[in-house]
């Protein structure tokens, strides 16, 4: 795992040119000293990532965004001169004490390093602190960085500012503020981490539709843009954007909402048109506080408590648990290859087909599943008022153990249904050759197929070696040793010669049928039909299909009809009586017949 992270590591040097979207290209030249540099940097990230292990991130700064970076952190202009390369070592707020030896330990590293790289090793909370200071360009210079080595806080800072970019494009007229909050925040995002991002949009001046429709077509198009932010960012963390209109989210602030306060007290933002600062201040001073109103309303809930955990209790239960069993049972009859019933049904068909015929079920798991369902429908009509803790253990203990049998239960099903599989493959495709070569053993049938249908070149030799895996599937399942892999491989394969085979067949029938055909010229030679003898009956194939049977007796018969009997029927070479020849002439007059 750490030579793959390694090598995926050393793969994004290899691509600081490809920048997203959200990034301008970086230039030709760039590329040609970045690539000299290359070997330079993975050293310095190997060497430092030795020494100071708990390093969070290591990042570096596109040339684009250097200027931002020089500017912001007082560059000389000397210095400047020597297109620096900026790279970011980040630390997590723990390490602060340590942030002077790894600052010495870095510049040691790369003191003589053409082109300079400039180290630039900051805390994560220097990073927020960049934040509160309004410095939106400097941390989203930052937040472009590309990672050398990231446990997480990086990609997710970068994913949470190309949202923003984007969201921003679209609505920077009304967005108040775009804040980052959670585990990001708290320098412990993971590459797999949620990213919580606030999103407050201004809406005091929209007159044209309801607040809540606003608040749903601004949802819609931000969260539109995640899965776009995550691909342009090439991370795995998942966006969780919360979207609030200004005049609601005033109100909550109004109302003390616990949640709205610890946004605003862990919050950090990303942008902010002078709305989001002063409140965090505020509330830091004390000067937000709860309405008499809120803090009724918020101990009301603390005394309703005990009903709502009882509640709570009882729809797990009930319905919770009732689902939780139900649909599995359901699933096991539909692949049994039942329709799928309703829930009164499953529990008699449960009983019937695998405790009582198929004998593959114990009695105890049905008594579960009934109980269950018992307690659900006791509960919906108000039968059952209430469940204790001590019932729901045991519900739950039972049902777990139901699931679990339901797993053992789902591999017999499937056990039998893969015999059966390869025992009807088996059948249908010796059918099929048995049509073809007539009545043999297996391995007279494998060499008559061998010898006059694949050295003969009229079906390929992959069809030789599919019928030899299929006789192998058949011996295996009968040792026990077939896999459900193997089933599935040998079904696929299975359908393959029998759509060969049936084409073969249908290929010989037609040269057959060629060649037992007869033609009748009528009309002075000016039109024709094809004549067919299937065991003792003629049939003109015209535009309508007749058969003349050996009395001489006519019928007009359908097409299907017609494929029904030559399937059913043996063909023969016409041979006409009398009483057949003289019902040709009073259909077609005189005539000629061409054998």
């Amino acid at each position: 795992m750490a030579e793959k992270e390694e090598a995926r590591e050393k793969e994004s040097i290899e691509k600081i040119s490809e920048e997203k979207p959200s990034v301008k290209e970086v230039p030709e030249e760039v590329k040609k000293e970045l690539e000299k540099t290359k070997v330079k940097l993975e050293t310095f990230k190997k060497q430092l990532l030795k020494k100071f292990s708990f390093i969070s991130a290591l990042g570096l700064v596109p040339p684009q965004a250097s200027k931002i970076v020089e500017e912001e952190e007082e560059i000389p202009e000397e210095e400047k001169k020597e297109k620096l390369i900026h790279v970011l070592v980040l630390l997590p707020d723990e390490k602060s004490k340590e942030l002077g030896k790894v600052k010495i330990e870095a510049i040691k590293l790369v003191e003589k390093t053409k082109p300079k790289i400039w180290v630039h090793v900051k805390t994560i909370e220097e990073l927020w602190e960049i934040c509160f200071d309004s410095k939106y360009e400097y941390i989203e210079a930052i937040a472009m960085s590309y990672p050398l080595y990231d446990k997480g806080v990086l990609g997710a800072l970068r994913v949470a500012s190309i949202h923003k970019t984007l969201v921003l494009k679209k609505f920077e007229k009304y967005v108040v503020s775009y804040v980052i909050a959670g585990s990001l925040v708290r320098g412990e995002a993971k590459k797999t981490s949620d990213v919580d991002v606030y999103v407050v949009v201004d809406d005091t001046d929209v007159k044209r539709m309801s607040r809540i429709e606003l608040k749903e077509k601004l949802r819609a198009i931000i969260y539109s843009y995640v899965v776009e932010a995550s691909e342009i960012a090439g991370v795995k963390n998942k966006l969780s954007p919360q979207i609030y209109i200004l005049t609601e989210f005033w109100e909550a602030v109004k109302d003390a909402h616990p949640v709205i306060f610890t946004f605003i007290r862990d919050g950090v933002p990303l942008y902010d048109r002078g709305a989001f600062m002063p409140w965090k201040l505020l509330l830091k001073m004390g000067k937000i506080k709860p309405s008499p109103e809120a803090i009724d309303m918020f101990m009301s809930l603390g005394e309703k408590i005990s009903s709502s955990v009882n509640k709570k209790l009882g729809e797990i239960a009930t319905e919770d648990l009732y689902w939780g069993v139900l649909t599995p049972s359901q699933a096991i009859l539909m692949l049994h290859g039942i329709a799928p019933p309703t829930p009164k049904e499953t529990i008699e068909l449960m009983r019937k087909i695998f405790v009582e015929k198929e004998k593959l079920l114990e009695k105890k798991y049905i008594d579960i599943l009934e109980r269950i369902f018992n307690i659900y429908k006791g509960y919906e009509h108000e039968k059952i008022k209430k469940i204790t803790g001590k019932e729901i253990d045991k519900l739950l203990e039972d049902s777990a153990s139901y699931i679990k049998r339901l797993k053992q239960l789902m591999e017999q099903i499937e056990k039998k249904t893969r015999e059966k599989t390869i025992l009807q493959i088996y059948d249908d495709v010796f059918k099929l050759l048995q049509n073809i070569f007539g009545k043999k053993s297996e391995k007279q049938i494998l060499g008559c197929f061998e010898n006059e249908l694949v050295k003969k070149g009229k079906i390929r030799p992959r069809a030789l070696n599919i019928l030899k895996k299929i006789i192998k599937a058949k011996k295996d399942y009968k040792k026990k040793k077939l896999t459900k892999h193997e089933v599935e491989e040998t079904r696929k394969d299975a359908s393959e010669l029998i759509n060969t085979l049936i084409e073969y067949a249908q290929r010989k029938d037609i040269a057959s049928i060629e060649k037992k055909k007869a033609k009748i010229i009528y009309e002075g030679g000016k039109k024709q039909a094809d004549l067919l003898m299937l065991n003792n009956s003629i049939f003109i194939l015209a535009e309508k299909i007749k058969e003349i049977d050996k009395e001489g007796k006519t019928r007009e018969i359908s097409k299907e009809e017609f494929e029904k009997i030559s399937v059913e029927k043996r063909l023969q070479k016409p041979k006409l009586n009398s009483k057949m020849i003289t019902s040709l002439k009073k259909i077609f007059g005189e005539f000629e017949l061409e054998l």
